[in-house]
């Protein structure tokens, strides 16, 4: 950050939740910014939210306002990937189990998925189902036939149901969602714009991180309200886009623990089998 933004932190806070990337919380010179970390060759993705962040600013939905480097970058390249910075929206961070704060972090997904049609940017990466020949699967003997199974159930989804398709957060845990109690006003620290697919899957992976269907009644309600998925789509297809969410994660965790990384990717591993195991809607 002193080399490519000329910003000197005087205090960093790790982020919690979020599967596809690692975030700060940074204070530099009396404000409040967002620093995230992505795959090496997530770079484009990640310049992709980036773009969308600013649209969304645009279109009146609270969100990071990207920071570009001293070179004009949107991000720069360091050794453990691409790094973004954002100027932080204002709010607090929501908590995914509470009732009112799934309201708002339903209501702005759905805002965001209806704001981001027609959204377009070459870093935008197109729906791709996961493989279940890669070699990082061999990990654990149960893991190659799940993955697999959840592949099956998503491409006999797609071929036999009429989805909606558009532009995927990719990973809207509740951490990533704000609301300012000063003005009431939701919105989020920034904007994943992991790639084009069916909406559902943020939804999927929103249900994930509340705990499951159970815990996520209003959650729901408030994507109901404002996105452009209808409630006969979400109850018919989302136990299929849960149980692929968790073969993301199962997956995810498998090329992490075959480069060696650390506990955190076993214990989601261990997470995703359990959920797995117990069938669609797990948690």
């Amino acid at each position: 950050m002193r080399d490519q933004w000329h910003l000197v932190p005087a205090e960093i806070t790790a982020l919690p939740g979020g599967l596809l990337s690692h975030g700060w919380d940074v204070t530099a010179g009396g404000e409040r910014f967002v620093a995230r970390l992505a795959d090496p060759a997530a770079r484009q993705p990640v310049e992709a939210g980036l773009a969308a962040a600013e649209l969304l600013r645009g279109s009146g939905i609270e969100a990071g306002e990207p920071v570009r480097t001293l070179a004009g970058g949107l991000t720069a390249e360091t050794p453990a990937g691409a790094l973004a910075v954002l100027r932080r929206a204002p709010g607090r961070t929501l908590d995914g189990r509470d009732p009112v704060d799934q309201q708002f972090w339903g209501d702005r997904l759905g805002a965001v998925h209806c704001r981001l049609q027609g959204f377009r940017h070459p870093g935008l990466r197109r729906w791709n189902l996961l493989d279940p020949e890669a070699a990082h699967l061999d990990i654990e003997t149960w893991l190659r036939p799940a993955v697999a199974e959840a592949v099956t159930a998503m491409t006999r989804l797609t071929v036999t149901d009429r989805l909606t398709y558009g532009v995927l957060h990719g990973d809207p845990a509740p951490e990533i969602f704000l609301v300012d109690p000063a003005t009431g006003r939701a919105g989020l620290l920034d904007c994943g714009a992991s790639g084009t697919g069916p909406l559902l899957y943020d939804v999927a992976a929103a249900v994930v991180y509340a705990g499951g269907p159970d815990t996520s009644a209003e959650l729901l309600d408030g994507y109901l309200a404002a996105g452009p998925v209808d409630e006969g789509e979400l109850h018919a297809a989302l136990p299929v886009l849960l149980r692929f969410r968790w073969a993301v994660q199962a997956d995810w965790s498998a090329q992490r623990l075959a480069r060696g990384e650390d506990e955190s990717a076993r214990q989601a591993l261990r997470q995703a089998r359990q959920a797995l195991a117990e069938g669609p809607g797990a948690a």
